[in-house]
């Protein structure tokens, strides 16, 4: 008699576990992802049709989804040419911001005293009114397009600044460690750690940025004197009782939002893929 049996008897068959096989299925999250998608937006239409028929609105006010898809066909080349109008605008004041804001959080993380001294204001800046200040910046810079870029990226350019600036705080203290103790000058740890640390913050911040970057032109359209753009074209389509034109308008803005959006995250993940990495290293 032995602790694993009788002597004679057959060996004990022990049960060890599978591994589990890590080149399995995986669930197509994508394809569900834009079928919730499109499920979602199709009962939001449905309800705001239903809601436009039977709810007593009129249709000055709240137009059917059957007479703003009207509109988009038949005013697209009115829409279309308002659109580039606006998307450059958006385009050159999202640069703007995200190469000032970056920047600006350099600066404030390298030195502690700007920081103390500047931080509090860039909160303030973002408490500043625009339809105050837009009468001011065409007095100073006309009815081009500077007044559009300042407004634009005066919205943009808080985001970018708190995102990069977090990114930089989060920085490996290991890292900066091992390149003191090598005797890394403060220029070579920022170029060589803390700058590349801080791409996936400047990206958050600047997909952040796009949705109030857009909100922020049709500001820039309304306020600034503006005789062409999506903003223009919402703020004339009202008074003339083309409300469904005006809300035609509001969806390609959106539209244009998701495009930079997702434009956006395509170039992170293409240019930025460690932020992209779970800890066991597989893509997220």
């Amino acid at each position: 008699m032995t602790r694993f049996g009788r002597i004679g008897d057959p060996p004990a068959t022990l049960s060890v576990p599978r591994p589990r096989r890590r080149g399995g299925r995986r669930r197509p999250s994508g394809l569900l992802g834009a079928l919730g998608t499109a499920a979602i937006l199709l009962a939001l239409l449905g309800a705001w049709e239903l809601y436009a028929q039977v709810g007593g609105v009129d249709p000055l006010i709240l137009p059917a989804p059957h007479q703003v898809a009207s509109s988009l066909w038949l005013d697209r080349s009115l829409l279309w040419d308002n659109l580039r109008v606006t998307a450059g605008e958006v385009l050159l004041g999202i640069l703007v911001a995200g190469v000032a804001g970056f920047a600006c959080a350099v600066a404030l993380h390298v030195s502690l005293a700007l920081r103390r001294s500047t931080y509090p204001l860039l909160v303030a800046s973002q408490t500043i009114p625009i339809p105050l200040v837009a009468p001011l910046l065409v007095v100073w810079l006309g009815f081009g397009l500077g007044p559009k870029l300042v407004i634009i990226g005066l919205i943009s350019f808080f985001p970018i600044v708190v995102t990069t600036l977090d990114a930089l705080a989060r920085v490996d203290p290991e890292q900066l460690k091992l390149l003191r103790t090598l005797d890394a000058s403060r220029w070579r740890i920022l170029r060589h750690v803390e700058l590349p640390a801080a791409l996936p913050g400047l990206f958050s911040g600047a997909k952040v940025a796009v949705a109030v970057a857009v909100i922020g032109a049709v500001f820039a359209e309304v306020f600034g004197g503006s005789s062409s753009g999506l903003g223009n074209l919402v703020q004339q389509a009202i008074p003339n009782l083309r409300t469904d034109r005006a809300y035609a308008a509001v969806l390609i803005l959106s539209a244009f939002a998701i495009v930079l959006f997702g434009l956006l995250t395509l170039a992170e993940r293409l240019l930025v893929p460690w932020a992209h990495e779970s800890p066991n290293g597989r893509n997220r």
